[in-house]
């Protein structure tokens, strides 16, 4: 199993629900951090999480 570049890192992503942002954190993730993302709305951000993970398994 490789190291996690980002392991034990904290990351805030503002923009995340969509386009650049989600990019940014979907390999955030895929490094090791722990992501917390915001959305331009409640909806779009309650909504990515999972897909979020999804991604990043994948």
């Amino acid at each position: 199993m490789a190291t996690k570049l980002l392991a034990g890192r904290v990351a805030l992503v503002t923009g995340a629900t969509r386009g650049i942002g989600k990019g940014i954190a979907v390999e955030l993730g895929a490094a090791g951090a722990l992501v917390y993302i915001t959305g331009r709305t409640l909806k779009t951000s309650n909504d990515k999480p999972g897909s979020l993970e999804e991604t990043a398994e994948a």
